[in-house]
């Protein structure tokens, strides 16, 4: 979230931050609150020290004994009204923290503005594959191979949830192992395997609640959430920390399955794998100085792109404008692959650059050597979601028979499969 003080010396560019993210923040009513606030605040240090002052004075006059009877009757109703005006400033910072937790992070001035039509392709990488038949979508390439069993997934869990057969199942399985041996040998993230539920504040930490609440599930016994992503649990485990200038960066990377249930998606890619309510990813989250988090950004992007060149697959770059990003934000890049059999572009991967706006939520600080402490810079990509990456490997690696070469990096995960056959 967006410190409060920040929000208040700098309104007129939190709201064109708002207006830039597209936004339907009331700013009004943080000013109106935050007024409410300081109102109430001076009025109590008012009578505190009114209070003190009595005291004081009660102190005195008993020591000259002196009546004090109206000496007492003042300090009590100077402690009644304290305590009024308590309770007021506990309900107005709890209206107040609720309309902060809802303002969206601040775009950083060198993304587009605009909606999703001003994204800015910045890479492309692999020329696209051509076919001498007409090539076969996913979903037919998976019946026919054997790998998914979408009818069953439905009967046991309902629409978006897949069921992976046979050589589909260990084909999750390889791609999780790719995945953690690429970013934990080759680009230095530690792995690490968390819980898939979480608690409310994990999830207001990393921001997808109070917003995105009608997207998760839920469960209500214990308020624990599905997570919707690694991201949450792994930024998490550093709440309320204040970790040492000598231990960043911290690289962290984790397989999860992710859960949303895309309460606002509902007609939209019903069928295959584009769009599902329970999915695979390896997840890379990382901790930096403030100062280092750009760079970091940049490196973090091409960690993600190492799977997709490691596999062979054509894929362009996308850098977000401000009203498509996310609400934590402040600068994205989407990794979109091509799939040829659907004739299409698919994100399988955002990497975005929060600064400090995760942190705050979540009250993770570093300690320099010079004693101050500040804020850590979270970031974090998925590197990479599996669902769409099997779309573009099925239907790019699909040959005229209908079976599907393996890419050779793959095969040595995936049992040796050179070839998947009918």
């Amino acid at each position: 979230m967006l410190d409060i003080k920040f929000i208040r010396e700098n309104f007129d560019l939190v709201a064109e931050g708002i207006r830039r993210k597209n936004s339907k923040v009331n700013l009004e009513e943080f000013r109106s609150l935050d007024a409410q606030r300081r109102q109430i605040i001076s009025k109590s240090e008012e009578k505190k020290a009114e209070l003190n002052k009595v005291s004081k004075e009660i102190g005195v006059f008993m020591k000259e004994k002196k009546p004090v009877d109206s000496l007492k009757s003042r300090g009590k109703e100077l402690s009644t009204e304290i305590g009024s005006l308590d309770e007021e400033l506990k309900k107005v910072e709890t209206d107040l923290r609720e309309v902060v937790l809802r303002i969206p992070n601040l775009p950083n001035k060198d993304i587009p503005t605009g909606d999703a039509s001003h994204n800015k392709v910045v890479k492309e990488w692999g020329g696209p594959k051509t076919f001498d038949f007409q090539p076969k979508d996913h979903i037919s390439l998976a019946q026919e191979l054997g790998l998914l069993d979408f009818e069953r997934g439905a009967k046991i869990s309902g629409s978006g949830f897949m069921l992976y057969t046979g050589k589909g199942a260990s084909l999750v399985r390889a791609l999780m192992n790719l995945m953690l041996d690429l970013h934990t040998q080759s680009h230095g993230y530690t792995e690490v395997f968390t819980p898939f539920m979480v608690r409310r504040e994990c999830m207001i930490g990393t921001g997808q609640l109070p917003n995105l609440e009608e997207d998760m599930y839920r469960s209500n016994a214990d308020d624990l959430f599905l997570i919707p992503t690694a991201e949450v649990p792994i930024t998490n485990m550093y709440r309320e920390e204040i970790l040492k200038e000598t231990e960043l960066p911290l690289y962290r990377t984790g397989y999860s399955a992710c859960f949303r249930r895309e309460a606002g998606s509902y007609g939209k890619d019903t069928k295959g794998l584009v769009r599902v309510h329970q999915f695979d990813k390896v997840e890379l989250v990382k901790f930096v100085k403030p100062e280092d988090s750009y760079g970091e950004l940049e490196k973090l992007l091409q960690n993600a792109e190492a799977v997709l060149q490691l596999l062979g697959l054509q894929y362009r770059v996308l850098m977000l404008a401000s009203g498509d990003m996310s609400f934590a934000a402040a600068k994205c890049y989407d990794i979109e692959l091509f799939a040829p059999g659907m004739n299409r572009w698919l994100e399988v991967s955002s990497c975005s650059n929060f600064e400090d706006f995760q942190a705050r939520r979540a009250n993770i600080r570093f300690k320099r050597k010079d004693g101050k402490t500040e804020f850590v810079h979270t970031l974090n990509g998925s590197g990479v979601a599996f669902p769409r990456l099997i779309v573009a490997l099925l239907e790019t690696y699909q040959q005229k028979d209908g079976s599907v070469m393996v890419p050779e990096p793959l095969r040595k995960y995936w049992r040796n499969y050179e070839r998947i056959e009918k």
